[in-house]
């Protein structure tokens, strides 16, 4: 058995381009994991094994990978920057006990960086940071640590300091036992000496110290009461409270660095070993209600002598066939053995189970509390699903995914093309659950759904060339939801004569506008028995069914209450279909007098641009519908945050580009729906019944 105190489960996120991937290589490279290091620019490096990745230089798919440093066994997760991959980053968040934070030491916190952050605070992940790239021109340590206490106000403990500045950046300071590390030029990480602090920096370095110490010992207050009478805590001491408030999220210890020099990535490694959770100190995970969902107070502890349980949090298909992700929060699992599927209800029989180091695996006989492994072959396992013992079912705290905002019609080039293309997309779908997929009844077309246009490009990208699948790719469509504005009273009755018993059913209603993305809400408030009890589910599924299709152009309807207050019913002629059908004709009725309304999608945008070119863009965004919220100027440009609706963000890539002479970037997400302006409802209820006229 193994130590559970030795384990380290970490993940590496941060914007795109900050280095994540580096970083991974390098510390590949430092635990004796690979032996020659890879590039991303050359598109050689070990974890972004994807044709895709390789190309584009950036992470699709967070990959994992094991190794150990100074006895610790560490299971790392290199996930993508890119906003249109966040749900990479969440579901690997969900199963992790600890993260390193990597920002860049010119580009400081960006728009993806924020996101990533939000979703590890919601995840209660513990960090450390490690401010990247200080070999770059314009990087600046202290200003990105100032933007973490004021983008992120988080609060940063600065734990080193480097050595000269972009081109001169030699080394860094460990300000707690306050020796000096210089790399040499070799560019190999093992090429360092211990040296003295430089003269000029020692004043700075005692600053930075006192500061650590008087940090580190709010954590215990006999510590801190001894430090105030003027008592030096010991180094254990220190280490203990740093581990504390690490934990607890009091602070983050922060560290710089160039991965791609090599210089400074031990002191990392050491922080993960020395101040992020081992999986028995994290807060177990919360088991739940299979029907409500509720927490039921029971929790997975982590430990070996509990029953199994573990959540699959990622799929993936690869050239030896279906891999299913799983972190075992508690229990151990053997090959051969039988595991239930909570949500399927199904048990299923543990064949091959490997340790993944990127694309390469290693085979396994046995893995427990603690561990992330994969298991080959298993079926019907979604990402989300719970696998537990059969002799003691539970539900693990399910994840959520975000709902996509754009689709794209889609059709193979050939007629042979579409089964292969189903199939194709049936793995795909099961891979990512923001990436979804429907047939459109009436013109039997498929549509991709996806969180952006890089997104779903990649997904086509994939389709060609992993599956070999040539598609014709139709203009992306906005996600467009119905709403109403006014409340109306209204009175609707089914009666059907035809011979033998007929149906009848009378309904009296309000229907009104409901809040913001509460969806569709139900409630009676009939008195006496003028409609039965046992007539009210009925009377609700016929409106909630209706709600799939809106009075104005035909999408989904959001944020509507219907209050059922009043009605009839005959003793022989009544039944629940009588109601249901009663409440649907209702629907018909009264949604197109409640003033109906369309809704689009708003996307919080952040674009960087050049100082030179900031007119232009903020034009160009009003342009596009945009609300401008903020613009902060930075060290190397300016950071634009605007509300714009997606249907005016197709191509904006392109058009940025020509903008800034290439140097602007943008990320964007999905933020709320909106209201549209009268002149756009018209074009898109027109083009809506232009659609179903020609079908």
């Amino acid at each position: 058995m193994s130590d559970l105190s030795h384990y380290r489960n970490i993940g590496i996120f941060a914007h795109v381009d900050a280095g994540k991937t580096t970083t991974t290589e390098r510390i590949l490279k430092l635990t004796g994991k690979i032996h020659k290091t890879g590039e991303v620019h050359d598109g050689a490096a070990t974890t972004d094994f994807m044709e895709q990745e390789a190309e584009r230089g950036i992470t699709i798919q967070s990959a994992a990978t094991t190794c150990f440093w100074k006895d610790h066994r560490m299971n790392i997760i290199d996930t993508p920057g890119h906003v249109d991959f966040t749900v990479e980053v969440y579901r690997s968040l969900k199963v992790l006990d600890g993260g390193v934070g990597v920002f860049c030491g010119s580009g400081g916190v960006e728009p993806q960086s924020e996101t990533n952050w939000r979703y590890a605070n919601e995840s209660e992940v513990a960090r450390i940071i490690f401010v990247n790239k200080l070999d770059r021109i314009g990087a600046d340590f202290l200003r990105v640590v100032g933007q973490v206490e004021k983008v992120l106000a988080a609060n940063p403990l600065v734990m080193t300091l480097p050595i000269g500045r972009e081109d001169d950046f030699k080394g860094v300071v460990d300000i707690l036992t306050k020796t000096a590390y210089v790399w040499d030029d070799s560019g190999l990480p093992e090429n360092f000496e211990i040296v003295d602090i430089p003269a000029d920096m020692a004043d700075q370095v005692d600053e930075y110290h006192e500061k650590l110490i008087e940090t580190a010992v709010e954590q215990d207050d006999e510590l801190m009461m001894a430090y105030m009478e003027g008592e030096e805590p010991s180094m254990e001491d220190v280490k203990r409270c740093i581990r504390a408030g690490t934990r607890t999220m009091a602070f983050f210890p922060t560290y710089c660095g160039s991965a791609f020099k090599n210089k400074g990535v031990q002191l990392i490694l050491d922080a993960v070993v020395d101040y992020l959770p081992s999986p028995t100190e994290v807060d177990p995970q919360p088991l739940t209600d299979e029907e409500t969902g509720e927490p039921t107070g029971e929790h997975a502890l982590v430990t070996v002598d509990e029953p199994f349980r573990a959540l699959a949090f990622k799929i993936m298909d690869d050239r030896f066939g279906a891999l299913t992700f799983i972190r075992i929060y508690s229990g151990k699992l053997n090959k051969g053995d039988t595991i239930l599927n909570s949500a399927t209800g199904k048990t299923e029989r543990i064949g091959r189970m490997v340790e993944m180091h990127a694309d390469e695996r290693n085979e396994l006989s046995s893995a427990q509390a603690g561990d992330i492994i994969a298991v080959v072959g298993m079926k019907n396992v979604k990402t989300g699903h719970t696998l537990c013992d059969p002799k003691h079912p539970c539900t693990l705290e399910p994840m959520i995914f975000p709902e996509p905002v754009i689709s794209i019609a889609v059709a193979p080039k050939d007629k042979g093309g579409s089964e292969k293309m189903g199939i194709a997309i049936g793995k795909m779908v099961a891979e990512d659950p923001s990436f979804q997929v429907e047939t459109d009844d009436d013109s039997g077309e498929t549509i991709l759904k996806g969180m952006g246009e890089l997104h779903l490009d990649i997904k086509v990208d994939i389709l060609k060339r992993t599956y070999g699948v040539e598609l014709v790719v139709g203009q992306p469509q906005v996600a467009y939801r119905e709403t109403i504005t006014t409340p109306i009273e209204d009175s609707y009755t089914h009666k059907k004569q035809s011979g033998g018993s007929g149906q009848f059913g009378k309904i009296d209603y309000r229907i009104k506008p409901g809040e913001p993305n509460s969806g569709f809400t139900f409630a009676s408030t009939v008195v006496g028995g003028n409609v039965p009890k046992e007539f009210f589910p009925a009377i609700e599924k016929g409106f909630k069914s209706m709600m799939e299709e809106g009075p104005l152009a035909g999408f989904p309807v959001l944020d509507v209450e219907v209050e059922l207050f009043d009605g009839g019913f005959h003793a022989v002629d009544s039944s629940a279909i009588a109601f249901e059908i009663a409440a649907k004709g209702a629907f018909r009725q009264s949604m197109p007098k409640a003033g109906p309304q369309l809704l689009e999608p708003v996307m919080k945008v952040d674009v960087f641009t050049p100082e030179d070119h900031v007119g232009d863009v903020i034009g160009d965004l009003n342009r596009r519908r945009g609300m401008i919220k903020d613009q902060e100027a930075g060290a190397t440009g300016v950071r634009i945050k605007a509300d714009v609706p997606l249907a005016e963000m197709f191509g904006y890539i392109g058009s940025l580009r020509t903008m800034t002479s290439g140097r602007g970037q943008f990320s964007m997400e999905f933020a709320h729906y909106a209201p549209c302006p009268n002149s756009v409802a018209e074009t898109v209820i027109a083009e809506e019944k232009a659609k179903k006229a020609a079908k």
